[in-house]
């Protein structure tokens, strides 16, 4: 069993936790996920490993409330314990020095692209990252994003942070 370090509501959906998991921590690379299941019955979730800290011995996972698998583990709270949590599982992004990069995402697709926003930077790219949401509560991860990137452009649908945009608009 995994316990919970800690726990940040970044909205009434969206859930960022650090979890004990050292070995997990020492052996990530970006594109891995952990498999989550709460309970003895309950159901295994796949989550991407946003990141990790292997000096401490955690793992980082934002889980948006979607379902009951999803709403059970965003109930839990530090001090409680995860009943299985299995990884790094999947093949890791491929990351290399191309030059320039562009990385672009969504609510809370940035989790899942933070760590390969990390790893570019580091292989020497210069990075760029969109990030974008319907509006500006549903930014996440913004400062982290910042501390890899070259250049964040920031876009909301409605405009209320950076540049107005809206993807879904036609015509």
């Amino acid at each position: 069993m995994n316990k919970i370090i800690a726990k940040e509501n970044f909205s009434d959906k969206v859930v960022k936790f650090e979890i004990e998991a050292p070995l997990i921590a020492r052996s990530r690379k970006a594109g891995h996920f952990v498999m989550v299941r709460v309970g003895k019955k309950g159901e295994r979730v796949p989550y991407t490993i946003a990141s990790s800290d292997p000096v401490n011995g955690t793992i980082t996972l934002v889980i948006q409330r979607v379902g009951k698998s999803s709403e059970k583990v965003c109930q839990l709270e530090p001090g409680d314990y995860i009943t299985d949590l299995v990884g790094p599982l999947g093949k890791a992004t491929h990351i290399e020095n191309f030059g320039t990069v562009l990385c672009a995402g969504g609510g809370v697709g940035v989790a899942p692209m933070l760590p390969i926003i990390e790893a570019m930077k580091n292989a020497g790219n210069r990075v760029i990252t969109v990030l974008a949401a319907r509006n500006k509560d549903l930014i996440i991860l913004e400062d982290q994003v910042r501390k890899f990137s070259d250049e964040v452009i920031v876009m909301t649908d409605d405009g209320s942070y950076g540049q107005a945009g809206n993807s879904a608009r036609t015509g």
